[in-house]
């Protein structure tokens, strides 16, 4: 503990951010120096990296990710086991950085979601808002000898949020500017946005879920082709978009619900994709047709929601993060929606885009050990409260 009040004391910390993301195609690694904390926080990334998980690896997963119905046994062991696994790729980073362990005041991981269930998702007010991250703590301290702050999004359910999504607070003290209104899309497994009004309006940011990113491209490049995803888009480059399965795909009541909102492959899976061939009559379609409509599907609801969400007459900048961002044919989709929109990487705000997430939970556990729940100001459906757990490697 004296150690930790000594960290939460420095000018800087050193900390190290871990994301994996429903996308499971691996971990990223975010070293960060991050000096201050709240509006005057300041973030140099000095290392990143991102380790793809073995397909038995990803297959383990698979078999308790977004199920209703799992194995309680294995759902149990694979709490360690990701653990174990991202503390292995842990000590292999640093290793290759040449950073010793010693000089990394703490460990951020977000672990694997493996359900998501708020109730505007699931619709069972029976139950409260909740979601199920795994790869312990404590575990990870013990195993790489870091201080480790974890399991961030219990604290925002418990303070009255949904879970997710959680990068608005990190997008709020970093990336806000003076005079400029700024989107920051992230394409993930689920795509979601900050909407950040410029700070001289004293609006409040809004980020919400959109719905699917690459979670239907890449699970159906798993079941149909054996690959983790379509490298470059290049398969739906191939295909013809078919509107009927489009429009079906579109006839959800969660495109209907009001930001903010969230969402997962609790919903948007191949069961969500088989229902809605069935009714639009297209089981028969080409593997690469299906492809090239599901990234028109993902570009149309980010078009639609950032036209819902912010009037036409309140020009702003898009910057766009994560593997989504890799899929060519993806983004062309994107800018054809977004004729109007100037869109650019996020690495034009100083960020690597891949490393965009894994560094974001580095700033949440830098605000958890020394900053002020008052810095939290993350709009509607967003708490303000410092999110993690902390574990002592001893």
């Amino acid at each position: 503990m004296e150690k930790l009040f000594t960290i939460a004391k420095k000018e800087s910390r050193r900390i190290l951010g871990l994301m994996s993301g429903t996308s499971l195609d691996g971990l990223d690694l975010a070293l960060c120096q991050i000096k201050g904390s709240g509006e005057k926080t300041s973030l140099t990334l000095e290392a990143f990296t991102t380790y793809p998980y073995t397909p038995t690896f990803r297959q383990a997963v698979n078999r308790i990710f977004a199920k209703p119905q799992v194995d309680m046994a294995q759902l149990c062991a694979m709490h360690v086991a990701i653990a174990d696994k991202h503390a292995e790729l842990v000590k292999r980073a640093l290793s290759e950085w040449q950073v010793s362990e010693h000089a990394v005041d703490i460990l951020a991981s977000h672990g694997q979601t493996v359900f998501h269930a708020p109730r505007s998702l699931t619709g069972n007010i029976a139950y409260p808002n909740s979601t199920l991250q795994l790869g312990d703590g404590d575990h990870l301290a013990v195993k790489t000898g870091i201080i480790t702050v974890s399991d961030f999004r219990q604290k925002h359910l418990a303070a009255g949020g949904e879970g997710a999504p959680l990068v608005v607070y990190g997008d709020n003290l970093l990336f806000t500017h003076q005079t400029d209104n700024r989107v920051l899309l992230n394409i993930g497994g689920i795509a979601n946005f900050t909407y950040l009004p410029a700070r001289c309006l004293n609006k409040d940011p809004i980020a919400t879920d959109v719905g699917p990113g690459n979670t239907l491209m890449n699970q159906y490049m798993q079941a149909h082709f054996d690959l983790p995803y379509d490298k470059n888009g290049l398969k739906a480059a191939k295909g013809q978009i078919n509107r009927q399965l489009l429009d079906t795909l579109c006839q959800h009541s969660f495109f209907d619900l009001d930001f903010p909102k969230t969402t997962g492959p609790e919903l948007f899976n191949l069961t969500y994709l088989k229902a809605a061939q069935e009714r639009s009559s297209t089981l028969a379609l080409p593997h690469e047709d299906v492809l090239a409509t599901l990234a028109v599907f993902t570009a149309h609801n980010i078009a639609a929601a950032l036209r819902k969400l912010i009037p036409l007459q309140q020009p702003y900048q898009l910057f766009v993060s994560g593997g989504g961002y890799h899929n060519a044919y993806l983004m062309r989709q994107l800018h054809q929606a977004l004729p109007e929109i100037a869109i650019e990487p996020l690495d034009k705000l100083g960020l690597n885009p891949d490393a965009k997430e894994a560094a974001l939970f580095a700033l949440l556990a830098n605000e958890t050990i020394a900053g002020n729940p008052t810095h939290m100001r993350g709009g509607a459906g967003a708490p303000a409260v410092c999110l993690g757990k902390i574990s002592l490697p001893y």
